[in-house]
């Protein structure tokens, strides 16, 4: 398997009102991470991409299913199946990008 360089492995913040609210609440924050991509390579992008060196405590990942649709008999699928990562921080550490 190719190492994945640490640009590659977070692919964008996901941005909604419940990660919004686990920024501001839990210290959570949410991104889209590569399919192949695991916790410990999660963990090492974010610490070297937003500059945060040991401050990262746990990392949740999850693959979000694809959403199929129907027309009539026949399905199609209406977004691909991608993973997402809950990356939670120390206490008092936030991510300059979420507060936006």
């Amino acid at each position: 398997m190719a190492e994945l360089h640490l640009y590659d492995v977070i692919r964008r913040p996901v941005i909604t009102e419940k990660s919004t609210e686990m920024a501001d609440g839990q210290n959570k924050y949410v991104f889209e991470v590569a399919r192949n991509a695991n916790k410990i390579q999660v963990k090492e992008a974010v610490e070297e991409i937003f500059e945060l060196e040991g401050k990262v405590v746990k990392v949740n990942t999850m693959v979000m299913p694809a959403k199929r649709g129907r027309r009539g008999r026949s399905t199609y699928i209406r977004s691909r199946q991608w993973k997402k990562a809950i990356v939670t921080l120390e206490e008092g550490v936030s991510i300059e990008l979420f507060n936006v």
